[in-house]
């Protein structure tokens, strides 16, 4: 008995995985992170693409975080906050907004296509408005594939920031001139 003989046409070709993205979401404590738990809470389904981080305020968000999210393997960043005439911190949500700006330059600059990092507002209430928005975000993404290796090695080689170096307080500073 021989076995059978399979043909190239015959043989199924190996199913190719669909590409699905990594995203790092920093939300804001009192408004878009209680709108994901919104979303979360009234069911509304959107991708489980998005690893939600939250910080106090949206104006916390420093620059390293983005970089170092996406050099760690995120094919997204998604910054989130409060409305900005209903920041809890005044005018943090301006803040970040302008973080924002000048990081999607400077990934631009390094090769990075600047739909990658996003940006919206959802307030407490906006649950429905949350999981719309990461769904149509994880969308872009699936778009624009994973991001080239040789950028993930530039942007993890950056230089080192000197944030771990601290500044004479006033009081030492005042010491020093008597």
């Amino acid at each position: 008995m021989t076995a059978p003989t399979t043909t190239p046409e015959s043989t199924p070709a190996p199913a190719a995985t669909e590409f699905e993205p990594l995203i790092l979401g920093f939300t804001c404590n009192w408004c878009s992170y209680r709108a994901a738990d919104l979303a979360g809470t009234a069911r509304t389904k959107y991708p489980p693409n998005v690893r939600l981080i939250r910080l106090m305020c949206s104006g916390r968000m420093e620059p390293e975080f983005i970089l170092e999210g996406f050099a760690k393997g995120a094919d997204a960043v998604i910054m989130t906050g409060c409305w900005p005439e209903d920041c809890h911190y005044r005018i943090q949500s301006v803040k970040a907004l302008r973080r924002f700006i000048f990081l999607r330059r400077t990934l631009s600059d390094l090769g990075v296509e600047p739909a990658r990092l996003q940006r919206f507002y959802a307030s407490a209430a906006e649950g429905q408005r949350f999981a719309d928005e990461m769904a149509r975000i994880v969308a872009e993404v699936k778009e624009l594939g994973p991001i080239p290796p040789e950028i993930r090695v530039a942007l993890d080689s950056r230089p080192v920031s000197y944030t771990h170096l601290t500044l004479p307080t006033t009081r030492q500073r005042c010491r020093s001139r008597w």
